[in-house]
């Protein structure tokens, strides 16, 4: 990447070249055709979450058609895909449909401060050439919900001490080798319960030590239905059923786990009996907790209870004392001893990218702002967060929120709007934004935006009431709308018609 692939000033800043924003991207050139748009990734390479993450057996914790893309079908019928699996089907997306040619690489987002004057976006780029500038009209930030950087450090006590080697998920080393080996993963979330079977392949013996124990549910490898409408619809009509299908059974179970919570446990627990054993569940799979207070885990092929009947793999639920050379002593007193310890105890929140917000050069904190209809944040204009479900594919929202985007940003133009940002018009009381009890959002609950009580501050977590309330009610509904007129009234940026801005624009 060269400063000559980067122009100084575009009309629409994506920040982040994964999942969500190429689904962004592909929103922007079907549906705003008179923006032109960059999308900025500070790594060299495309696929977010999927290029970074090399651990083994590495693949999503929802089913694959609600997690793709909406424009482009998931053509084969696996039910959990595998991480080289989606990252290839994003950059045969990205390709498809011309995107990565407006994707600049090693491009980093440090700051970005909004004028009011001129409404325009200063972002602050480091680059492969040095420090730059670039001026845009709007922000998308579709980036991660954590730090690329950073993975969150558990402070495990005497880990120093530990002789064997040590690995985050998130760091993996290539040359990294456990054939034969004694392997403990410490954790108990999806990462970990990916990681165990996937090593337990190779390795001597791999001990899963969690301190709370995480609902664990087994699903098929492949989805027989799916097969079926592929082999007998269009491919975009089948992943259209598909998804239908698999949408309306997450909305049934998801509501059903919440409406009956002990029904639920036992019905989970039924399902850890059948294929472990029930020497397993209790208290390895038998959480303090109600299902979908933390995301449920699923096991693709039964793959870790697999591993548990035939010997290879152990499940100690307990805290640790220490680190000690030889392993890992537990309060109980116990040795776990191992050659490979792997810390897959989650990850570190980083709600806008580690980049500085502010407004006329005021430092906005997005903790202490609300959110819009999931999207667009308080005290930030012509700004929007894309942020996914706490219980179900995180694309699901990403791409109401993308939609919704070009919304916006179509009814500025037709309304000649400079700026646009929400305001609460009454009192609300917060809620939190994901409202799950897992570690990594507790620790992150003061930087995350806020929830109202009511709409357009509330999202249900139910794709089809919110697609169908954030996309089919009234569009300004508590959004503050500040046209060019009015801007050039107060002295600020000319005022531009819509036919000007196009030219900008190109």
């Amino acid at each position: 990447m060269t400063d000559a692939l980067l122009p100084d000033h575009v009309s629409v800043a994506v920040i982040g070249a994964g999942l969500s924003g190429i689904g962004a991207a592909y929103r922007l050139q079907t549906e705003c055709p008179d923006r032109d748009y960059l999308v900025l990734e500070a790594r060299e390479s495309m696929g977010g979450t999927w290029d970074l993450f090399r651990y083994p057996g590495v693949r999503s914790d929802s089913d694959i058609f609600t997690f793709g893309f909406t424009f482009r079908p998931w053509t084969d019928d696996t039910s959990l895909a595998d991480g080289p699996g989606i990252l290839r089907y994003i950059h045969e997306t990205a390709e498809e449909f011309g995107i990565d040619q407006r994707v600049r690489y090693g491009v980093r987002v440090v700051a970005a401060d909004f004028s009011t004057a001129t409404a325009l976006w200063t972002l602050t780029l480091e680059t492969p050439a040095g420090r730059r500038t670039l001026t845009c009209d709007f922000v998308l930030g579709t980036h991660g919900y954590y730090s690329y950087d950073a993975p969150y450090d558990a402070q495990l006590p005497g880990l120093a001490d530990f002789a064997g080697e040590v690995v985050h998920p998130q760091s993996w080393p290539e040359e990294l080798d456990w054939t034969g080996k004694r392997v403990v993963v410490v954790g108990s979330g999806a990462t970990a319960v990916t990681i165990v079977p996937a090593m337990a392949e190779r390795a001597a013996h791999v001990t899963m030590l969690q301190r709370t124990p995480t609902y664990v549910a087994s699903v098929p490898r492949r989805d027989k239905v799916a097969g079926l409408l592929q082999r007998t619809l269009p491919p975009m009509a089948a992943y259209r059923a598909i998804r239908a299908k698999n949408l309306a059974l997450q909305t049934v179970l998801y509501q059903g786990f919440r409406r009956f919570p002990e029904q639920g446990k036992r019905l989970l627990a039924a399902g850890v009996e059948k294929v472990a054993g029930p020497q397993w569940l209790d208290p390895h799979f038998s959480p303090p907790y109600h299902p979908w207070d933390q995301r449920l885990c699923a096991v693709p092929g039964a793959d870790l209870f697999k591993a548990l009947r035939s010997g290879e793999v152990s499940v100690v639920t307990d805290t640790i004392d220490t680190f000690v050379p030889e392993g890992v002593r537990l309060s109980s007193g116990e040795v776990l001893e191992a050659d490979v310890v792997v810390t897959a105890t989650g990850l570190q929140v980083d709600v806008v990218g580690g980049m500085e917000l502010s407004v006329d050069g005021s430092g906005v904190e997005v903790g202490e702002q609300w959110i819009w209809k999931g999207a667009m944040i308080t005290g930030l204009p012509n700004y929007l967060r894309v942020i996914g479900y706490a219980n179900a594919s995180w694309t699901l929202r990403a791409d109401v929120s993308n939609v919704l985007a070009t919304r916006v940003l179509n009814l500025m133009r037709e309304r000649d709007l400079a700026y646009v940002v929400p305001e609460p018009e009454h009192p609300m009381e917060p809620r939190p934004v994901l409202d799950l009890t897992s570690g990594y959002l507790q620790r992150a609950a003061a930087l995350l935006p806020q929830q109202g009580d009511r709409w357009p501050w509330l999202i249900r977590q139910n794709y089809v009431i919110d697609r169908r309330m954030t996309l089919g009610r009234d569009l300004v509904d508590e959004l503050r709308l500040v046209t060019r007129a009015e801007l050039g009234a107060r002295g600020g940026r000319p005022v531009t018609t819509p036919s000007s801005l196009t030219e900008e624009a190109s």
